[in-house]
């Protein structure tokens, strides 16, 4: 049942897009919820904008120069911290209850295990953390009695048809995938796509790096390493289908043969505000599926030839370890390489298979291990490129 009092929440990348829709829902539920800190990389204009409206008790900016500059302009009255151990350390104060990691990439990854550490209930929306610690973070989870709830549609929609069901009697997940922008385009003519082009996502407004990766199809591949860990299914239990409206945002199918779709309109506030209030659900005032207009719903298998990437995924979830980690490290670096317009589209898949090869897996690996294979696997990427 809803509390009298506030949840205390910090946000995790508040300048991007999970973030200020988080904010916007913070904004409606002021009874439930008051943000104590926000946190950004470098877009220090918008933070502004934050701190004046929200008021948190302290913000971080990951950029140590621009942190300086803040913290001379607002004095006393917000405090200002700095860099990865500024994130480290808001997440461990006892006036946070509730953390949203929406940093982008392995950036979230040591914010994240520390506030599973301190027992906060963890509102995820950076996929990446269980891609590349995915054992690791579920077994502190269970030791510290810290609760995950996930925040990209598709996990959320799994999770919500979970509610009330034994995860015994689970037969099959099925993630939905838009398909993303090349979805029709012959493979042929990926070589010639523009960053523009691959950032015109037919039915979500993302951030950038998960807009490529959605045209790519890395990102589903992601997700199933996500969904492995989160609801503890094999690789072969996880399926996707290409689902090109976006309207069914994942399917769950029982033994019995019965199946659960959550259904909705591609909108994130829908499933940050289902994290945040669970197990409660709360209007939301936005638009509403209209049954009666949906003229066809249309399933694809998706094509691992074409979308290599997606098949690289499915590679390094089989191999284990450090694997993951070597994998989402080289898509980051290849995905900015071509955002900055330093390679082209069809690359990105060979820059993360080089790398993949070139990578040795350690087992069970701790986080000093992970922290390694990420560091090695950006070099050798670095290196290509170069």
């Amino acid at each position: 049942m809803f509390s009298s009092s506030p949840k205390n929440i910090a946000i995790l990348g508040a300048t991007g897009s999970i973030g200020r829709s988080t904010l916007e829902i913070v904004h409606r539920l002021p009874e439930r919820f008051r943000v104590t800190y926000l946190t950004a990389n470098t877009n220090v204009a918008l933070l502004r904008d934050q701190i004046s409206l929200f008021k948190p008790k302290g913000v971080v900016l990951l950029d140590r120069r621009r942190a300086e500059e803040l913290r001379k302009e607002l004095g006393s009255s917000v405090e200002v911290l700095s860099g990865e151990e500024g994130l480290c350390e808001i997440v461990r104060r006892d006036d946070v209850d509730i953390v949203v990691s929406a940093l982008v990439g392995f950036a979230g990854l040591k914010p994240t295990i520390e506030a599973i550490r301190h027992k906060k209930l963890i509102a995820l929306a950076n996929k990446e953390t269980l891609v590349v610690a995915g054992a690791l973070m579920t077994k502190l989870a269970t030791e510290n009695g810290a609760r995950m709830i996930p925040v990209d549609s598709e996990h959320s929609a799994i999770f919500q048809c979970l509610v009330g069901e034994d995860r015994k009697d689970i037969a099959r997940l099925f993630l939905t995938a838009s398909g993303g922008p090349f979805l029709n385009t012959p493979v042929e003519q990926f070589a010639s796509r523009s960053v523009k082009q691959a950032l015109n996502h037919p039915n979500w407004n993302m951030g950038k790096k998960i807009t490529i990766d959605s045209a790519t199809l890395m990102n589903k591949g992601l997700e199933v390493m996500e969904a492995c860990w989160l609801f503890g299914l094999p690789a072969e239990k996880i399926e996707i289908v290409v689902h090109p409206q976006s309207i069914i945002h994942s399917m769950v199918e029982f033994v019995d043969g019965s199946m659960k779709a959550q259904l909705g309109l591609p909108d994130m506030k829908l499933p940050i505000q289902y994290a945040l209030t669970y197990p409660e659900r709360v209007y939301l005032n936005g638009g509403r599926v209209n049954i009666s207009t949906l003229q066809s719903m249309t399933f694809l298998e998706p094509d691992r030839k074409k979308f290599r990437c997606l098949q690289l995924a499915y590679d390094a979830l089989a191999i284990g370890g450090t694997a993951p980690a070597a994998l989402n490290a080289a898509n980051e670096v290849a995905v900015d390489a071509f955002l900055h317009e330093r390679i082209s589209f069809s690359h990105i898949p060979e820059l993360i298979e080089r790398a993949l090869e070139s990578h040795t897996s350690i087992s069970a690996p701790e986080l000093p291990q992970i922290i390694e294979a990420d560091r090695s696997a950006r070099t050798l990427v670095q290196q290509f490129i170069a």
